[in-house]
């Protein structure tokens, strides 16, 4: 599997960054994991926005799908599409709400929300903790602790297993999403404090803790806030996980 960052900057876009957004890919099959703010115009960067076999949202929160309303566009509307783009919807796993949460945010005004449907553009299907084959990935979602319903993904591929947290706070499920991953992803949004608050977010240590009980190969670590200093989260992770730890950049790219 390879990894390609589209963007990592926590909860906003930051200064020429985007918000969360990857790509994987594996035998010619393109899935995108999430789709934040400013990640379409890296998606255009690295590839065609049209190669993408499935869509995942692990939910609902703008710096994770904003961009979906910019792919709506860029599919209705693209003057020469490389195919019939009508009979070849993209399918989208997200939490149950995002026909209803997507289209609201694609209405162009309050008259039309509850008569838009994106359904014409997309094959929407719920995430399940069952696993399921996107492509050539089995996929599985795990239900994570935050204000909305979020899941953390877990893809495997060729015996080679990439987990991806999501945002969530501190949970049993995330031991079993991360249980012997090759590589972890893990959102690591500020440092470790007592008062944080709970159910949100991760803090390097917690991210390094957990790529230490789960055997991880090696930790990538995203979603860094841009008022958080990354190399002092990074260090927190280094402190109690003995692996491979690095920040993840904008563009990289990362064999699995």
């Amino acid at each position: 599997m390879r990894l390609t960052i589209l963007g990592c900057s926590g909860s906003i876009p930051g200064p020429n960054t985007a918000a969360s957004g990857y790509l994987v890919e594996a035998d010619g099959f393109v899935l995108a994991l999430d789709l934040g703010n400013g990640t379409l115009a890296q998606l255009q960067a690295v590839g065609d926005p049209f190669a993408l076999g499935a869509l995942v949202l692990s939910h609902l929160h703008p710096d994770h799908c904003a961009d979906v309303s910019a792919l709506t566009v860029l599919r209705r509307y693209h003057p020469a599409p490389p195919y019939d783009t009508a009979a070849h919807r993209l399918t989208v796993y997200a939490p149950a709400e995002a026909p209803a949460r997507l289209a609201n945010a694609y209405a162009p005004d309050e008259a039309e929300r509850v008569r838009t449907d994106l359904t014409d553009v997309y094959d929407f299907r719920p995430l399940s903790p069952d696993p399921i084959a996107i492509g050539p990935f089995e996929v599985t979602a795990v239900p994570m602790d935050h204000p909305t319903e979020a899941y953390g993904v877990r893809l495997t591929h060729g015996g080679r297993t990439l987990a991806y947290t999501g945002d969530t706070g501190p949970c049993e499920e995330l031991d079993k999403l991360a249980a012997d991953a090759d590589v972890l992803l893990a959102e690591a949004s500020w440092t470790d404090s007592p008062d944080r608050p709970s159910g949100v977010h991760l803090s390097g240590r917690q991210a390094g803790e957990l790529a230490a009980r789960a055997g991880a190969g090696r930790l990538l670590l995203t979603h860094i806030a841009p008022w958080t200093d990354a190399s002092a989260v990074v260090a927190e992770a280094r402190e109690v996980y003995a692996g491979q730890v690095d920040a993840v950049t904008q563009g990289a790219v990362y064999d699995v």
